[in-house]
C-alpha cells in the first residue's frame, strides 16, 4: 500500500500563502485521514518498517523550518491529539523573530511521539555551494544539534528539495533518511534518501485535493535516470528514463505532466518494455524543474513524482 508523507510550514500566517495553512483546514485535513480508517506512522515506526512490505497505508507528518506559528498553533493540537511527526529545524536562525527557541524545540522533543530532524544549519540554496562548503554548513548543524539536545536526528530534509549527487551522498553517511520536495507515495523501492512528500499549503491544500491524494498508491519504479538531480544549462532538459520493473503491469496506461517550457503540460513519453522514456519539448525556464506521472489500475491512481534543480545563470 505504502505510506505518504505529507510536508507543512507555516500555521494561519496569511501573508505566506505558499507555505501556509489555515488551521482549521489542518484540523479538517486530520480528521479525514482518521475518518478513511488510515493511522500515522511514527517516525521510529517508519524506521523500523521501511523496507518491509506494508498492507496498510500509512501517514507521516513532517513540517519544515520550526517557525514559531508551529508551536504556538499546531503543536498544542497535535499535543492534544499525541499525532506523530517530525519537525526538521535549521539551526542558524533557531531563536530568531519567527522561529522556536532551543527551549521550545527541546519541549516539542521529550514527547514520546514527536520527532526532531536536521534541515542543515542555513536553509541556503546548498546546491548553489560547493562541496566543502556544503559539508561545513551539515557538519556545522550536526555538531549543534549534539550540543543542544544531545544527538544528531536520523531524518533529514533538503531545503527546497534541492540537492546534487554529491551532496545527497554525503547526506547518507550522515543520517539513515532524507526528505525532498517532490511528489510520490513512499514504499520499500524508494530510495532512502529522495523520499517524496506531498507539500500542503493554502494553494495546495483544499479539500478536494487532499481527498484525491490521501487515496494515492505508489507507482514503484526501479530507477529514474539521471540520477543527478542538479542541472547546468547544456543538460537542461534532461534525458529521463524512467526503469521499471520486468513485472510491472499496465504501464501503458502512464501520462506524465511537467513545468517544461515554463507552464503545467502533458509530457511526451515513449515506453519500450519496462522503460519510459520521457521526451521533453523545451528547456525547464523555473529553478525546479518537476515531473509528475500517474497511473490508473484496477486498485486506484498510482503516482510518483520527480523534481530538478536547475542552475539557470
Amino acid at each position: 500500500m505504502g505510506s505518504i508523507s505529507l510536508m507543512y510550514h507555516r500555521f494561519d500566517e496569511t501573508k505566506y500563502p505558499s507555505t501556509n495553512i489555515q488551521m482549521d483546514v489542518f484540523k479538517k485535513q486530520i480528521n479525514i485521514i482518521k475518518n478513511n480508517n488510515f493511522d500515522f506512522y511514527s517516525p521510529d515506526e517508519f524506521d523500523l518498517n521501511f523496507k518491509k512490505t506494508k498492507k496498510n497505508k500509512k501517514f507521516l507528518i513532517t513540517i519544515d523550518d520550526a517557525f514559531s506559528s508551529f508551536y504556538e498553533k499546531a503543536w498544542p493540537f497535535l499535543k492534544k491529539e499525541k499525532i506523530p511527526f517530525i519537525l526538521f529545524v535549521s539551526t542558524e536562525p533557531v531563536g530568531k523573530f519567527g522561529y522556536m527557541t532551543w527551549k521550545q524545540i527541546k519541549e516539542v522533543e521529550k514527547e514520546k511521539f514527536a520527532f526532531i530532524g536536521n534541515h542543515s544549519h542555513s536553509h541556503e540554496y546548498l546546491v548553489n555551494y560547493n562541496y566543502n562548503e556544503f559539508k561545513k554548513d551539515i557538519d556545522k548543524s550536526i555538531n549543534i544539534f549534539e550540543n543542544k539536545i544531545g544527538y544528531n536526528p536520523i531524518f533529514f530534509s533538503y531545503p527546497f528539495g534541492e540537492y546534487n549527487l554529491e551532496q545527497k551522498k554525503y547526506i547518507s553517511k550522515k543520517f539513515k533518511y532524507a526528505f525532498g520536495q517532490h511528489s510520490g507515495v513512499i514504499d520499500i523501492n524508494k530510495d532512502e534518501f529522495e523520499l517524496p512528500r506531498f507539500p500542503i499549503n493554502e494553494k495546495y491544500g483544499d479539500i478536494d485535493r487532499f481527498n484525491f491524494l490521501i487515496k494515492l498508491l505508489p507507482l514503484q519504479y526501479k530507477l529514474i535516470q539521471p540520477e543527478e538531480k542538479f542541472l547546468l544549462n547544456d543538460q537542461n532538459p534532461p534525458n529521463m528514463n524512467i526503469i521499471f520493473f520486468k513485472e510491472q503491469k499496465n504501464l501503458e496506461n502512464i501520462n506524465c505532466f511537467s513545468n517544461e517550457n515554463g507552464k503545467w503540460d502533458k509530457s511526451k513519453i515513449y515506453l519500450k518494455e519496462n522503460i519510459l522514456q520521457i521526451k521533453f519539448r523545451g528547456k525547464f525556464l523555473e529553478r525546479r524543474g518537476r515531473i509528475n506521472c500517474s497511473m490508473k489500475d484496477k486498485n486506484g491512481w498510482r503516482w510518483l513524482g520527480t523534481q530538478f534543480t536547475i542552475k539557470l545563470n
